[in-house]
């Protein structure tokens, strides 16, 4: 009897979803396995969704594209799914359109919402395999997950570009990235952009500490300082700026970060300073080759790992070699910038400040 895998893309789009999907297609029809996409989400699976079965058509030529050819949302929870009177169970129907389809597992493509809801359709029966995505790398089960280097490329970019025009105008530049819990894509921008500054959630920091940086600058003849801020960064003491709270389902949304910095420090030092908010630029365009690389062979894993007889994993990447952790496991604690780890200390012995006093 011919085997069937489903693959579903949750949460928010990164560059490499379709690389991922591209990669379990092929790799299933060398084995004689039938794919199914489920569009947008845990969402096709009721309502007014769709599933519909990919082939080697469906994939040629996707490999470069953004986005997700399957679509994407991050209001789609199953078990917690927003209604006008409030969130319902929904996790029932999903794993009875499961059965019906006759899905023997389910590829669960995202960050960690979407595994946790994978691992709450594993407790209900389900045989899921999580592929781990997100910009933002802080998921435990990889050393890396696809969309990250993406991103940083991206911001990276956008730091060159405003050096030199915070240097031919003397002005404190601020570029805000995101990183709700976790600050990589800040931390790895400010060492590859040159920052002077970089503010991550894992560092709450002191404005003094941040403005006496800028200061120094001065003082030596230096009038512009770029400074990198992850959204979810926050003074010592203080909470995470926040643009909204969403109800139900949605997470509280984060942002406005770089404008109460940039506020802090005109008043602190009168400097000229402008903001510039990346946002959804950083999940947008084409993946890196990097990126491309890692989503094929997380996308060829994930087969692999299902022809293995394994399910409740989630694939991974360690010491350069791919593995599997389980589901549990692997979202017990998510993966944060260590404030005395190796890359901090680099960054520190490079000058770059993280707003602590010395």
């Amino acid at each position: 009897m011919t085997k069937t895998l489903a693959i579903m893309t949750g949460g928010g789009d990164c560059p490499g979803l379709n690389a991922v999907i591209r990669a379990v297609v092929r790799t299933a029809a060398v084995h004689g396995i039938k794919v199914l996409g489920i569009e947008r989400g845990f969402g096709g699976l009721f309502g007014n969704g769709r599933v519909r079965e990919l082939g080697l058509d469906d994939v040629k030529d996707i490999m470069a594209r953004g986005g997700t050819i399957l679509g994407t949302t991050n209001r789609g929870n199953p078990f917690s799914f927003d209604t006008p009177v409030g969130p319902v169970d929904r996790g029932d129907e999903v794993v009875r359109a499961l059965k019906e389809l006759q899905v023997d597992a389910l590829i669960s493509v995202g960050g960690d919402g979407s595994q946790r809801i994978a691992l709450e359709l594993s407790a209900r029966g389900i045989h899921v395999i999580g592929v781990p995505k997100t910009i933002d790398n802080d998921l435990d089960g990889t050393e890396v997950t696809f969309g990250f280097q993406s991103a940083h490329e991206i911001a990276t970019e956008a730091l060159d570009r405003l050096h030199s025009t915070a240097e031919s105008h003397d002005r404190v530049m601020i570029l805000e990235v995101m990183g709700r819990d976790a600050g990589f894509i800040a931390l790895e921008t400010a060492i590859a952009g040159s920052a002077d500054i970089c503010l991550i959630p894992e560092i709450p920091y002191d404005i003094g500490a941040v403005c006496d940086r800028i200061a120094t600058r001065v003082r030596r003849g230096t009038f512009f300082s770029l400074v990198v801020v992850a959204e979810g960064a926050h003074e010592k003491g203080g909470e995470v700026v926040t643009i909204h709270e969403n109800t139900g389902s949605q997470q509280v949304r984060y942002g406005g970060i770089g404008e109460v910095v940039a506020r802090q420090i005109r008043e602190r030092t009168q400097r000229e300073v402008r903001v510039t908010v990346l946002g959804h630029l950083q999940r947008g365009g084409a993946p890196t080759a990097l990126d491309r690389v890692l989503a094929t062979r997380f996308g060829v894993h994930a087969v692999d790992t299902f022809m293995k007889g394994e399910h409740g994993v989630l694939v991974g990447v360690r010491g350069g070699k791919m593995t599997t952790t389980p589901l549990p496991q692997a979202l017990e604690k998510p993966k944060m910038v260590d404030p005395l780890g190796e890359v901090c200390a680099a960054a520190r012995a490079v000058g770059i400040s993280f707003g602590e006093h010395a």
